[in-house]
């Protein structure tokens, strides 16, 4: 019988990846992740794996994910950028863990309860969408490596998430970033000592036109906040000079994107193919047309005919073709 290490919260998503993987004959071993959870809810992951009848332990990755997520979420917004913790984290902690403690145990096969698929093309593993298009998590699952792809076993990629919710009586789910714990964010980052120091808000002329109260209170699009006019939004954001920098929701239009930490499965393919797209948000609206793309320094420049709206530095930028995540980046200017 094969074995499956699968990341376990005691969730409905997780709960019911236990079921298919159990249905499908693996033996199942459940991995909770305690980066920053309470109580409960270990006492209830713990419970619901024994209800399934599967094997259940507790990792402690509370040290990893404060260095590698929460520092980095907290660093992010003071430098200006705006960050993305959900993919860094299912890169650098969920899945990487998976895989390690995979290794340790002898375990063949690693799973989630993610909504996404793997499919191979040309000796290559691709994260690749989710039957349920509303329930899709692909975006987030872009820095995945090919050492964890060719691991994975993805039971919740045909599963419509809809159909899910009917077989649970408590249908709640964790929603946002969970180590926020639904404070707003600039609290958050107040309490872990990031100042907020008062600065300009200016236009794009460079002249004076308000007052800011902390430029990581801020991100790319934000009409709503201390300082702002009616019809301005935040178009930049200058930690250099701890300056907000304001205008019309046209100047939110990019035609052009950069980025650098990228992660691509064929760079050959991402250079040469002429039908790939764009996204820079997980929910909201994408660029739809085609874009075009070529080296730039250490990363890559995009250029799409349909304007992108409002990217931030910081923000993940995926590349598809179809269905198939082909890689991704960071973003770090535009224009």
């Amino acid at each position: 019988m094969s074995s499956v290490l699968l990341g376990f919260s005691g969730g409905i998503d997780s709960t019911t990846a236990a079921e298919h993987l159990k249905g499908e004959g693996y033996r199942v071993v459940a991995i909770t992740i305690d980066t920053m959870l309470s109580d409960a809810t270990i006492e209830r992951a713990k419970h619901r794996a024994e209800e399934l009848g599967i094997e259940w332990y507790l990792y402690d990755g509370r040290e990893r994910f404060e260095r590698d997520i929460v520092n980095y979420f907290c660093q992010e917004y003071a430098t200006g950028r705006t960050p993305a913790p959900c993919t860094r984290c299912n890169t650098l902690i969920k899945w990487q863990i998976l895989l390690e403690e995979a290794e340790r145990l002898g375990i063949e096969h690693i799973a989630t309860g993610h909504y996404f698929r793997i499919t191979k093309h040309n000796d290559r593993y691709y994260v690749t969408k989710g039957v349920d298009a509303t329930k899709d998590q692909s975006y987030y699952l872009w820095g995945l490596s090919q050492e964890v792809l060719r691991r994975a076993i993805t039971p919740m990629g045909e599963t419509i998430k809809r159909e899910v919710k009917e077989n649970f009586v408590d249908k709640s789910e964790s929603m946002g970033i969970c180590f926020l714990e639904g404070r707003p964010y600039a609290e958050f980052l107040n309490d872990r000592g990031i100042a907020m120091q008062c600065g300009d808000i200016v236009n794009e002329c460079g002249e004076i036109c308000g007052c800011h109260n902390g430029i990581a209170r801020y991100t790319i699009g934000q009409k709503r906040g201390e300082g702002l006019k009616d019809g301005m939004r935040v178009i930049d954001i200058d930690a250099s000079k701890n300056r907000i920098i304001v205008g019309p929701a046209t100047s939110l239009y990019k035609h052009t994107l950069h980025i650098n930490n990228a992660n691509i499965v064929d760079i050959n393919e991402l250079l040469t193919a002429d039908d790939i797209t764009i996204k820079i948000r997980g929910i909201g609206v994408n660029p739809e047309q085609p874009v075009s793309i070529e080296r730039w320094e250490d990363g890559f420049m995009i250029h799409t005919p349909d304007a992108a709206y409002a990217p931030a530095k910081g923000q993940p930028l995926v590349f598809y073709r179809g269905e198939r995540v082909i890689g991704g980046g960071i973003v770090v200017g535009f224009n």
